[in-house]
């Protein structure tokens, strides 16, 4: 079941988040800015357990972001991450965000969601605020997906 996060998922969505940070396949994030950005967060539960979660982060009038995508590994490949991007898409409709992105090192996946690759530069300064706290600024080696509502 998809819903909306809780202040008592937030160490599990930390630790789901960093097993695949630590392995290089995305960002990591903190606890403070897990508390911060609660709100933008789905996670995907059964039987009492988080599977998975994702974020939807708006970034400007008209576009979201779609940030942290993660599925718990061993349970990959049965539509988790599906479901997820799905509820974020739902809330962009709700909202009446009209494009979002995701920066991603998995551009397949997301093309596979309907998004296509843009250049970076394509997407508003403001989007950058967060990359002077990554490890990886200024060499960023995401790619930048688009889809359009």
């Amino acid at each position: 079941m998809i819903r909306k996060a809780k202040i008592s998922d937030i160490k599990e969505l930390q630790k789901l988040i960093n097993f695949y940070a630590e392995r290089g396949e995305m960002l990591p994030r903190s606890l403070n800015e897990l508390y911060e950005n609660l709100r933008d967060f789905l996670v995907f539960e059964e039987k009492g357990e988080i599977l998975g979660c994702c974020a939807l982060h708006v970034s400007w009038e008209d576009l979201g972001e779609i940030k942290s995508l993660t599925v718990k590994s061993g349970y990959t490949g049965k539509g988790i991450g599906k479901k997820l991007i799905e509820g974020c898409l739902k809330e962009t409709k709700e909202l009446g965000i009209k494009k979002v992105f995701a920066l991603t090192y998995k551009p397949e996946y997301f093309k596979k969601e309907g998004f296509r690759k843009i250049e970076k530069d394509e997407l508003p300064h403001k989007i950058w605020s967060e990359c002077i706290n990554c490890p990886k600024f200024p060499d960023c080696d995401e790619v930048a997906m688009l889809k359009e509502m």
